[in-house]
């Protein structure tokens, strides 16, 4: 198979090439999928360059990639959930970085694979896991329901967006923090936009008198805003700022888990989730895709097609 690898942790997008590979095995509780999109995290390029070493061993060559979206087309001695010709999607993350999804061919355990709804384009189906599932675990984990007003910071980002979405269909007042440019993009999601910067605190107050009963920090260093705007009892999680846990908040890191993602592909099948797709490449334009997502300005998501 055909897939995209670097041979060393790198900061050098171009130590990425395409190169062919023997197929993946096939153990008993996978399933092999063939590859129709994967979408481009932050996370792809910050492991690469070793930001991970020290939670996760790396057996190079690596193919980058956790998310997936595909076709079934070989299945393990136990899976008996799952048949050849599925259309499926999944957070494909192992314990290893080796084998990822940016590449012809992935094997990942069947409990982590759900079933991608057929008028879900490949694209969006690729690009949902990784940050729909963050998305849905900060959420849950603040308990986030109808009666909230919930701020969310870096609203218009992939995780963001997605975040904004999954709240509003829970019931919630959502406000959502975002440079000026991507103001009528939040409403359109459904979100009372904020600017960031200097007076946030005030703007956010002014929209919320009495503060927000729950905060989603989806890009980090934001602490000090939540702090402030947050009402007495609120509710507080960050994927990108441990120092939350010293502050009675919780940190977030996504598991691979089929459930979750199912319940994802159902929001998305019943129309209250839509992926905002920024830009599609090929597997020789990796580079390419990290080079954009390493700008941190994308609006929705990068998405690698097969």
């Amino acid at each position: 198979m055909r897939a995209a690898t670097y041979d060393r942790y790198s900061t050098d997008n171009n130590d990425i090439r395409v190169r062919d590979l023997p197929d993946p095995k096939l153990f008993p509780g996978s399933v092999l999928i063939e590859v129709r999109a994967a979408g481009v995290n932050p996370v792809d390029w910050k492991v690469m360059s070793g930001g991970l070493d020290g939670l996760i061993d790396a057996v190079f060559p690596v193919i980058p990639g956790w998310d997936v979206a595909g076709t079934v087309v070989g299945t393990g001695l136990d899976t008996p959930e799952f048949a050849v010709g599925d259309e499926v999607l999944a957070y494909a993350r192992k314990d290893v970085l080796h084998a990822g999804t940016f590449a012809e061919l992935v094997a990942v355990e069947a409990a982590h694979v759900a079933r991608k709804p057929a008028d879900l384009p490949w694209e969006q189906a690729g690009a949902l896991p990784l940050a729909g599932g963050t998305a849905l675990r900060t959420l849950d984990l603040l308990g986030v329901t109808g009666d909230d007003t919930v701020l969310i910071h870096a609203a218009a980002g992939g995780v963001g967006s997605l975040g904004v979405q999954i709240a509003k269909a829970r019931g919630a007042r959502v406000l959502g923090t975002a440079s000026p440019g991507n103001h009528d993009y939040l409403r359109e999601l459904g979100a009372e936009p904020v600017a960031y910067g200097d007076g946030v605190v005030e703007r956010i107050r002014e929209l919320a008198p009495d503060g927000v009963a729950a905060v989603a920090d989806f890009v980090g260093g934001q602490l000090d805003t939540t702090l402030a705007v947050l009402a007495p009892g609120g509710r507080h999680a960050s994927i990108a700022d441990n120092s939350v846990a010293e502050h009675g908040g919780h940190i977030v890191w996504v598991r691979p888990d089929g459930t979750q993602t199912q319940r994802l592909a159902d929001l998305a099948a019943k129309g209250d989730l839509t992926v905002p797709v920024a830009r599609t490449f090929s597997l020789e334009e990796v580079p390419e895709a990290f080079a954009a997502s390493q700008t941190g300005h994308t609006r929705g998501k990068n998405v690698i097609v097969l």
